[in-house]
């Protein structure tokens, strides 16, 4: 596999191969370990995710792993955690067989208030391999299976039973050992500049909806603006402004494909001044109005 290049040359993908695609907006996607690895002759090159948690369930077949800086291989069953932010690369024997879960950091987070430590202990990576047969096994495939049943259905209250089988997956996870302990976390490796940006996420998610200023944003993370722009442009490959606005559209996309409510309530919801100024933001970052985003969507769904 080969080794990660320098941080600032390092890919942040929101799904690899997928520079600045959108975040699903069920906050959840489901695909075979082959699905995007044979597109990539089996290698995935390491890279890291800024908004995205990962569990990759190794049915059959082997894979080479490097995450965080370990190296280890794996053969299947194993589970592999990827938390956000972690370095990792994998390099799949072909046609090896498995699941790929990817979790919005957000949707995640918010699903996990009050879960008492539950949020943080996913903070932490996992790569293991597990007994055929066994309990943890048994449960993860149950709850990928449920998973991917009600991820590609239409049934009623499908945003529930996704929620449901999420945070089981979630429990399961964290009671698996981890990768590495406290003192090497990914935090650690990676340095100040990620638990700068990690931070400045857990900012934006809480603060979107008031459009806080880029000030606003960096001083709780004890740094000035300028550093937070060039952070975001090193590591994020754009600005703080651009994260916090792509928040704001994926919350005006799950409103607009998941509610009935009409654009002036979505609009005054996430803190715009008026409808038209709404209207003009998510025509500039998506090229269609909300009216007319919505109606493909439901045509979409409807084919």
């Amino acid at each position: 596999m080969p080794r990660a290049p320098a941080s600032s040359q390092l890919p942040s993908y929101e799904l690899y191969g997928e520079l600045g695609r959108d975040a699903a907006l069920d906050g959840l996607h489901l695909e075979s370990i082959a699905d995007r690895s044979r597109l990539h002759n089996w290698e995935i090159r390491p890279h890291r995710h800024a908004a995205l948690l990962q569990l990759l369930l190794i049915e059959r077949g082997s894979a080479r792993v490097g995450i965080d800086g370990r190296e280890l291989t794996l053969r299947g069953p194993a589970a592999v955690w990827v938390p956000t932010f972690a370095v990792h690369g994998f390099g799949f024997a072909p046609e090896t067989q498995g699941q790929v879960v990817t979790l919005d950091q957000a949707r995640l987070r918010k699903l996990l208030e009050g879960a008492g430590g539950l949020w943080e202990e996913l903070g932490h990576a996992r790569a293991l391999p597990l007994r055929r047969g066994s309990a943890p096994l048994s449960a993860l495939c149950s709850v990928t299976g449920a998973l991917r049943t009600e991820y590609a259905a239409l049934h009623r209250w499908r945003g529930q039973a996704l929620d449901g089988a999420v945070l089981m997956l979630a429990a399961l996870v964290a009671r698996l050992p981890r990768l590495v302990e406290e003192s090497a976390s990914s935090g650690a490796i990676e340095g100040r500049s990620m638990v700068h940006l990690a931070r400045f996420r857990e900012q934006v998610e809480r603060h979107f909806r008031q459009h806080p200023p880029l000030a606003a944003l960096a001083e709780p993370l004890g740094i000035t603006p300028t550093q937070l722009n060039r952070l975001c442009r090193r590591h994020l490959h754009c600005s703080p402004l651009d994260v916090l606005h792509q928040r704001l559209l994926l919350e005006a996309k799950r409103e607009l494909g998941y509610t009935t409510l009409q654009v002036r309530q979505i609009s005054d919801g996430l803190g715009f001044s008026d409808p038209a100024y709404f209207t003009r933001f998510f025509r500039r970052l998506t090229g269609r109005s909300p009216k007319d985003w919505r109606e493909a969507e439901r045509q979409r769904d409807a084919g």
